[in-house]
C-alpha cells in the first residue's frame, strides 16, 4: 500500500504545528497587552501625585496687577489664595466671585495658573463717573449706574451730583413721575457720555428733572444738556460747538441738531 504523498505530509505537519504557534503568538499579545496597561497605570498614578501629593507643583506665590486704587496686599487678603495647597486644586472660579464679592470697586477679575508655582490675579477696577453726596461722603457710581464704594475725600476729575428735583418745586412732576433712583441713573448716563475733556472739567451735575439736566464746568460755564437721551449725539455736538465759540460761556445742545452758544 503507498504511503501518503508529499501533499498529505505537509498538511499533517500544519495541523500538529498550527495550534502551538498560535498558542505562542497569542500569548505574547497579551504579556504585550498586560505590560502596557502597567506602564499605564504606573504613569497615572505618577502624574496624579506629582498633581496632588508632591511639593513640586504646589501655589508658593500669588501676584496682583491692574490695581489703581486697590493695594496688592487688600486684593490678596480677600482672594484667600490657599498657599501651601496643589496648584491643580485651586478654585479660580470662587476666588474670582470671592473678589468681586469682598471688593465692589472690582469690576472684573481673572484668576489664573502661572505653573508651577504661581497664582495671578488680574484686576479692572470700576471707574467713577459720577459722586452722590452721602453726609460728609462721597459714593463713586461708574457707568453701568453701580454704587461701588464710599469715599471721604471726592477723587479729582469726577463730578458731583446735584439733585434738586424734589416732591415740591419745579421739578416736583418728574421727581413724582421717575423717582429719585431713576433720575439718578439718568445723570449717571450723562456723565458716561461725556467727551472725555469734558468729563474732567465737570464739577457738577444739576437734575432739575428729566428732561432738565446741566453741567457747571471747574471754569464757571454750563451746558444745558436736557435728558439722558442721544447721549452721544449731544456729545460730538458739544464737542463742535466749543471749538467755534471758544469764548461762549453758556452752551445748549438739548436739541443736538441746533446746538447754540452764548455769553463771553
Amino acid at each position: 500500500m503507498a504511503g501518503p504523498t508529499t501533499a498529505e505530509r505537509g498538511e499533517r505537519q500544519q495541523e500538529s504545528s498550527g495550534p502551538p504557534q498560535a498558542r505562542r503568538l497569542g500569548g505574547r499579545r497579551l504579556r504585550r497587552i498586560v505590560v502596557l496597561a502597567a506602564v499605564l497605570v504606573l504613569l497615572g498614578a505618577g502624574s496624579a501625585w506629582a498633581l496632588y501629593g508632591s511639593s513640586w507643583l504646589r501655589v508658593e506665590r500669588v501676584s496682583v496687577s491692574g490695581t489703581r486704587v486697590l493695594t496688592p496686599a487688600e486684593v490678596r487678603a480677600a482672594a484667600a489664595v490657599p498657599v501651601g495647597d496643589p496648584m491643580i486644586s485651586v478654585d479660580t472660579e470662587g476666588i474670582e466671585a470671592r473678589l468681586r464679592r469682598k471688593l465692589p470697586r472690582i469690576d472684573t477679575v481673572d484668576v489664573v495658573r502661572s505653573w508651577p508655582h504661581g497664582i495671578g490675579l488680574k484686576v479692572i477696577e470700576r471707574t467713577p463717573v459720577l459722586l452722590v453726596r452721602k453726609g460728609r461722603e462721597f459714593v463713586e457710581v461708574d457707568d453701568e449706574g453701580v454704587r461701588f464704594a464710599t469715599v471721604s475725600q471726592a477723587p479729582n476729575g469726577v463730578p458731583t451730583l446735584e439733585l434738586t428735583a424734589s416732591r415740591t418745586g419745579p421739578g416736583a412732576a418728574s421727581f413724582r413721575r421717575f423717582g429719585r433712583d431713576r433720575l439718578v441713573r439718568e445723570a449717571v448716563r450723562v456723565a458716561g457720555d461725556l467727551p472725555a475733556a469734558v468729563a474732567r472739567a465737570t464739577r457738577t451735575v444739576h437734575v432739575r428733572s428729566y428732561d432738565a439736566i446741566a453741567l457747571e464746568l471747574g471754569d464757571g460755564r454750563t451746558v444745558a444738556w436736557g435728558s439722558g437721551e442721544n447721549g452721544r449725539a449731544k456729545a460730538r455736538a458739544l464737542t463742535a460747538l466749543m471749538k467755534a465759540a471758544p469764548g461762549a460761556r453758556h452752551f445748549d445742545v438739548s436739541v443736538p441738531t441746533a446746538p447754540a452758544s452764548s455769553g463771553s
